[in-house]
């Protein structure tokens, strides 16, 4: 499961992948609709990849779960979120067993749910298996690719000893025309 650049935005349905960062943005696309939004500051913003879920022992990844529950589903669509709370809470203890149920609200367990189904429809959810084999047949290519090591430093640092010397040029500059202008009155 790659779970990398999708988000959640809190108070927006759905989830979200990361297109673009702007200045004081970033921009996403929904995963439901392909639309794409700024998602500014002041929103929260969650990274699927970063939450995880209470439990008594250590706190298990969503990541984990999803894998789980795509395992025991076989690669199918998992219950509904819209379900009756006492059948996801039942799931949820199939495959996490030791959650906190104190502090794992219902509408994270009902987000879990959904969430899996959203990625699962638009394919974000795939065996740990091709991701692997995926990722050694990438790093071939880019091992045999070797690059020319740049040569920019040298020409930032003689920018930098032009920019030294202007400055006092300038200085001289603002110092005639304040004598200048004090002459004058």
């Amino acid at each position: 499961m790659k779970l990398t650049g999708i988000i959640a935005i809190s108070g927006r349905p759905g989830l979200f992948k990361v297109v673009a960062q702007g200045k004081n943005n970033v921009i996403v696309e929904s995963l439901i609709d392909h639309k794409r939004i700024p998602a500014y500051a002041t929103d929260k913003i969650s990274a699927l990849e970063d939450i995880s879920i209470y439990t008594y022992d250590e706190d298990a990844p969503l990541q984990g779960i999803l894998a789980s529950i795509y395992e025991k589903q076989d690669g199918k669509e998992g219950p509904s979120h819209k379900d009756e709370l006492s059948t996801l809470e039942g799931y949820l203890h199939g495959i996490l067993p030791n959650y906190d149920q104190e502090r794992v609200y219902p509408s994270d367990i009902k987000k879990i749910f959904q969430w899996y189904n959203l990625l699962l429809k638009v394919g974000a959810l795939t065996p740990e298996e091709s991701i692997n084999s995926e990722a050694e047949s990438e790093e071939k290519p880019k091992a045999e690719v070797k690059k020319a090591p740049a040569k920019k430093a040298p020409a930032k640092a003689a920018t930098a000893d032009k920019a030294k010397a202007a400055k006092p040029a300038s200085a001289k500059k603002v110092t005639a025309v304040k004598t200048g202008t004090s002459r004058g009155k």
